[in-house]
């Protein structure tokens, strides 16, 4: 096996879960700093880049603007970089990202984790605009994730899908499990695909994501972890209790 030379996490259920850090993680992420670099990446979209930051920072993670990849940044300069114009099912945070983009005649539509907004009004606005033309962006396309009630909610996936079915356009997602997406945070390194591990708590997202890029894959049982995922013909390359557990793995 190529020796790992770099590391890319997932961000929630892998570093924390809710409003707890994992026990630990701190710790760990900073003693791997001293001999890796790292990318951390996400397909949370109810927040802004700079809000993640600031949760981070929060719990003792000393985490560099660059260092972080998010599914809304990713969808944001794909827009820009087509020049287009968007209608967005997104929360009110969110949807400030996109502000200056938006258009009575959008070019696409984005959605994403939009929380409350994911009502008629929203869903309906979005429909509309893609029975005019519209491409159907996911920025994510996630099944659930764990809140900090500790129970698993509804991700964006299940909204996105809806769209599907309505509009009979498929959806191009932006963030996790695109190749696109892992390729953009190995190249940002350095590195090569084969030379990087993945750290995550989704077995499709994540670790199925990362190794159909060509990304080595470790299993964190925390965060949306089932014991069921390991029955979804998904091998991870590694099973970690926890991601303290990498450091014996390196």
């Amino acid at each position: 096996m190529k020796k790992i030379k770099g590391l890319i996490f997932d961000i929630g259920g892998v570093l924390y879960v809710g409003s707890q850090a994992i026990p630990g993680a701190a710790d760990t992420i900073a003693r791997l700093q001293r001999h890796y670099p790292m990318r951390f990446i996400t397909n949370t979209t109810r927040r802004l880049p700079s809000s993640i930051l600031e949760k981070l920072s929060d719990f003792r993670f000393e985490i560099a603007e660059e260092e972080l990849f998010t599914a809304l940044d990713a969808t944001r300069n794909y827009i820009l970089s087509h020049q287009g114009s968007v209608e967005t099912v997104l929360t009110d945070e969110a949807e400030r990202y996109f502000e200056t983009l938006k258009s009575d005649k959008p070019d696409f539509v984005v959605v994403g984790d939009a929380y409350t907004n994911f009502d008629y009004a929203h869903m309906n606005r979005a429909f509309r605009a893609l029975e005019n033309g519209a491409t159907l962006i996911a920025a994510a396309k996630n099944r659930y994730f764990k809140e900090e009630d500790g129970l698993l909610s509804m991700d964006a996936g299940g909204f996105i899908a809806a769209l599907e079915f309505a509009s009979g356009k498929e959806a191009q997602i932006i963030g996790k499990p695109s190749k696109t997406f892992f390729h953009l945070a190995v190249k940002s390194m350095g590195l090569q695909p084969d030379e990087v591990l993945m750290i995550g708590d989704d077995i499709e997202s994540d670790i199925q994501g990362a190794q159909h890029a060509g990304i080595k894959a470790a299993l964190v049982k925390t965060g949306k972890f089932r014991k069921s995922d390991l029955d979804r013909g998904i091998t991870p390359d590694y099973l970690l209790e926890d991601v303290n557990g990498l450091v014996k793995v390196l």
